[in-house]
């Protein structure tokens, strides 16, 4: 949509929207956050789409949290952490802490979470993150002791696991977010459409000062309309670049951004076809232009991604050099592995920016020999076709690169779905060596170096083609105004607001 009728959009609409901008004195509405697609299910042992996960950890507190900008684990339901050896933790837990039935949180909680994480009977989406723990066991009601299987050096951050009311933790799946929780928030109603949430006493954090509303709205304009009419309060990653500016314009709506801990990029089923030969894989890239992207389609909101690990993290070293756009060197490429002319699938997502960038990427590819053919898909179905390995090429983002070990789980060749989300069907005995090091080896300096050899690998096989790198942009209203997204698109600061 062009800027011009944007704003005619908003001023429209905003006309014939009753009680304009709904702000009164002494405004008790519920602050509103609004999504473009449902969350999944808000049982956080099966949460896995970027909305799912960020609202159950408005419900649910794990030991640690992560520090909003850095992303170095913080203590949350743990007060502290002593390793007694390289495969030994002690973890000691906040005594002022309980769930929002009242009950309190005790070592056993955690005993029984962890247990239940790693259960067959729960199978539980993130089991992969506790394989590492041969056992956990209670050190009298507030004290627990973690026994590693091996060196492994993301526990304290894989701790970050919301934690469960001991007889809740190996219950049924339950969606509709009625598991006991310890984080500030306290599922009132969830419904297709909106999930309501009350502030919670005596949780993981104070008392927040406002309820909480999680909108969903698929269309962009009517997210903006929204906002501008006053009617919703924050929107995260969820209003295009071509929208912003107008927003941004507007004394009533503040825009802010920060660099984001993600990655978009192209998954390939790499062990068949075409797409099994790297010259492809190579023709593609080439013949993508990251730069012209970001610039253009993205406003600025993003940076071309020469490696998997954002700038911004302790993980990250520079590569060698940024990936070219070259469509004469994309052409050799396709010539060299046999092809003038390619024939492939594109799955996307159905949203506006996503399918036009996807378009964008196709008339690029055509011009080098390739001819994709875009298909969006809504976010359950395309999940389902990635996981049976019904497609070619899909774009996706890694929206909370956190950690660089759940790198494994996309890459390892042990990880291939159902056991976890390989969707490509990787196998690289090289690859997988280096992400069992990267691990089972502890200290930053040393898993640099291993991610490093990690990402040199991805770089000369192109298993995987990174695309780019977006910022964390929030529109809010005056009332939310301190609110700002964590580096990975978080939204826990919404219980800190005034």
């Amino acid at each position: 949509m062009k800027r011009a009728a944007a704003a005619t959009l908003l001023v429209a609409a905003a006309s014939g929207c009753p009680g304009g901008s709904g702000r009164s004195g002494g405004d008790l509405r519920p602050l509103e956050i609004l999504v473009p697609n449902d969350a999944e299910t808000l049982d956080p042992r099966y949460s896995s789409d970027a909305v799912a996960v960020r609202a159950t950890r408005l419900i649910h507190a794990g030991l640690v949290r992560l520090d909003p900008t850095t992303l170095v684990p913080v203590p949350y339901l743990a007060k502290s952490w002593t390793w007694l050896d390289a495969t030994t933790l002690r973890i000691d837990l906040r005594e002022d802490v309980r769930f929002h039935s009242g009950a309190p949180l005790e070592a056993a909680d955690v005993v029984a979470t962890l247990r239940a994480f790693a259960s067959p009977r729960v199978a539980s989406r993130h089991a992969s993150v506790v394989d590492a723990i041969l056992s956990a066991r209670e050190e009298g009601e507030h004290a627990v002791i973690v026994t590693l299987r091996r060196p492994h050096a993301t526990l304290i951050t894989d701790l970050e696991l919301p934690v469960l009311r001991r007889d809740q933790a190996e219950s049924p799946a339950d969606p509709d977010g009625a598991l006991d929780g310890l984080g500030p928030y306290v599922v009132a109603r969830f419904a297709r459409g909106e999930i309501s949430l009350s502030p919670a006493e005596h949780a993981a954090l104070p008392r927040p000062a406002h309820a909480l509303v999680i909108r969903t709205v698929h269309d962009e304009n009517a997210r903006a309309v929204r906002l501008e009419a006053g009617r919703a309060d924050v929107a995260v990653n969820a209003i295009s670049p071509t929208l912003l500016p107008e927003l941004a314009g507007r004394r009533d709506l503040v825009v802010a951004s920060r660099p984001g801990a993600n990655l978009t990029y192209a998954v390939m089923r790499v062990d068949r076809g075409a797409l099994a030969d790297v010259n492809v894989r190579r023709a593609i890239s080439l013949g993508i232009d990251r730069a012209g992207i970001a610039r253009t389609l993205l406003a600025g909101h993003a940076v071309p991604a020469d490696t998997l690990i954002p700038p911004a993290h302790w993980a990250y070293t520079p590569a060698e050099a940024p990936f070219l756009y070259d469509p004469a060197a994309s052409r050799q490429a396709l010539t060299l592995a046999g092809f003038q002319r390619l024939r492939l699938t594109l799955l996307t997502s159905t949203d506006r920016l996503r399918g036009t960038i996807a378009r964008f990427i196709a008339q690029e590819l055509d011009e080098v020999g390739i001819d994709l053919e875009v298909i969006p898909l809504e976010l359950g179905t395309m999940m389902a076709r990635l996981s049976a390995g019904d497609f070619d090429m899909a774009t996706l983002q890694l929206p909370e690169l956190a950690e660089p070990n759940v790198l494994r789980v996309f890459l390892s060749s042990a990880f291939v779905p159902p056991r976890g989300s390989n969707r490509g069907r990787i196998a690289d005995p090289v690859l997988d060596a280096l992400l069992e090091e990267g691990d089972r080896i502890a200290g930053e300096d040393a898993r640099r170096l291993v991610y490093e050899r990690v990402e040199a690998r991805m770089r000369d096989e192109l298993y995987w083609i990174p695309l780019w790198h977006e910022d964390q942009v929030s529109v809010a209203s005056v009332r939310a105004r301190a609110f700002l997204p964590s580096a990975e698109g978080r939204w826990l600061s919404l219980a800190l607001l005034p």
